[in-house]
């Protein structure tokens, strides 16, 4: 009997035009180059312009994967847009992507678990296919942080960028394409990552806090468990990955959780730099970055994993086609 896997069929990702360095940052707040590089290894992050949505950055990456996949935007059925910086309270920033793509038909909703939204993202499609509701669906990543960022407060304004990825999935039989996914999630960690504001509790956006030796540690964790988990899951051992694409969230931690499970950290890609931490779209802009490079090729295994606020976590091993 043919098993019908969720693969991967175009990657694309957008990143604002406007870079801030951390020497503009320096302007802006008590910090320097030095000491950003040395806790985060961060050097720039891109931000939204004033006039671009959530939705327009998803909207320029989910093109971009919808080219490479050769599939016709209005073929595709499911549309999960994974944020936490949605353009308006509602509708769903996945229904604005839907029609700025000239989308009309099958399913299309948000995701909201912060820095592991689109390894959620991913797990929800791939059940979607896996149980028969789509055929070709689009899991999209995108970020405006900048717009709840404390530019006050140096410990957290440093670390995070804007920016959007997108992955497009299609039901086929064989043995490439997603091979275990897994999720976790713990609420009584929820105000170690947080933004002090809703609609619900202030009426305002609020601003993102955080306490980051907590979330540190708790990060390496379970990042590094959820690795091990998917692992056994797919029943492969972790010399048969061929890439890791975690979630961006600082080098200090990409570093840890590489050493926890004696990953070669030749084999981890890495966007921190660059993009500094773009949330729920860090994953997929990592991704993105790597298979138009040429690091990721065809056939190779490669795992992607996040954790954010709530805490949730989770991680995806995909075998690439």
């Amino acid at each position: 009997m043919a098993i019908i896997r969720s693969v991967i069929r175009g990657v694309g990702g957008y990143l604002p035009r406007r870079v801030m360095t951390n020497a503009d940052l320096a302007r802006l707040v008590d910090t320097s180059d030095e000491w950003i590089v040395e806790r985060t290894g961060i050097h720039q992050r891109h931000i939204a312009e004033d006039d671009e949505l959530t939705s327009d950055l998803g909207i320029a990456a989910s093109r971009q994967a919808l080219v490479r996949s050769g599939i016709d935007p209005v073929d595709i059925d499911l549309i999960v847009c994974a944020t936490a910086t949605p353009d308006r309270t509602f509708p769903a920033t996945a229904v604005r992507i839907q029609a700025g793509l000239g989308i009309t038909k099958g399913a299309a909703f948000d995701v909201q678990a912060v820095c592991s939204g689109f390894i959620y993202g991913l797990a929800i499609a791939d059940n979607f296919i896996k149980a028969g509701q789509s055929k070709r669906a689009l899991v999209v990543g995108a970020e405006t942080f900048s717009r709840i960022l404390d530019w006050k407060d140096r410990g957290t304004c440093v670390l995070f960028g804007d920016g959007a990825g997108a992955l497009v999935l299609k039901a086929e039989d064989g043995e490439r394409g997603i091979l275990a996914t897994k999720l976790h999630a713990d609420g009584r960690h929820g105000d170690m990552l947080y933004v002090d504001g809703g609609p619900s509790t202030t009426g305002t956006v609020g601003k993102l806090r955080m306490k980051g030796r907590e979330v540190f540690r708790h990060a390496v964790v379970n990042l590094a468990d959820v690795l091990t988990e998917v692992l056994a899951e797919a029943g492969l051992d972790s010399a048969e990955v061929d890439w890791v694409v975690p979630h961006q969230a600082n080098s200090r931690i990409l570093d840890a959780t590489a050493r926890k499970l004696g990953l070669d950290p030749a084999k981890v890609v890495v966007t921190v730099d660059k993009h500094a931490n773009t949330s729920a779209a860090s994953i997929p802009l990592a991704l993105d970055i790597a298979v138009r490079d040429g690091r990721i090729k065809p056939g190779q295994h490669v795992m992607m994993a996040g954790v954010g606020g709530g805490f949730t976590w989770g991680s995806v091993l995909a075998r690439l086609t």
